[in-house]
């Protein structure tokens, strides 16, 4: 993160910024970076804030859809996590990685999704058939459906 970006962020916080026009000047690194300096020192609703705006400035960034998504997921705002992770999947078409095959499917589990994530999971297996993380989501998912009521579990 630069220190520009730095001096913005401590300025934000402050609370002497009344708007995010001046962010635009900023790299989607830089916003991606300041995200994660929010959250580590538990600054949520800030960093709530920088990525909504980054997502307005940089709507086709894969960092900052992977960070907004990330926060979403902390915050179990699962259609906004579904929702930012599948514009990353678009993005990434056939790059996308691992980690974010589990996030979507993680979060489709959530929002009782369970068709939509069992075939999310499904493409990451394809696509990363020896990835240790899909592979343990996979495990996750099957415990866990046995434990969901049977109704829930044909979805």
């Amino acid at each position: 993160m630069t220190p520009g970006f730095q001096s913005f962020i401590r300025t934000a916080e402050q609370g002497q910024i009344t708007g995010f026009g001046d962010l635009a000047r900023f790299s989607p690194s830089d916003i991606r970076e300041g995200i994660q300096l929010l959250v580590a020192e538990d600054k949520n609703d800030l960093a709530q804030a920088l990525a909504d705006a980054g997502i307005s400035l940089h709507p086709h960034s894969e960092d900052i859809l992977a960070i907004a998504g990330l926060l979403a997921i902390t915050r179990a705002d699962w259609p906004l996590a579904i929702e930012l992770l599948q514009d990353l999947c678009e993005l990434q078409q056939d790059a996308i990685q691992p980690t974010t095959y589990q996030m979507l499917a993680r979060s489709l589990w959530c929002n009782l999704d369970l068709a939509e994530a069992r075939e999310t999971l499904r493409k990451g297996l394809t696509a990363w058939p020896e990835n240790e993380l899909l592979q343990a989501e996979q495990r996750e998912m099957i415990l866990a459906a046995h434990a969901l009521p049977a109704g829930l579990t044909h979805n």
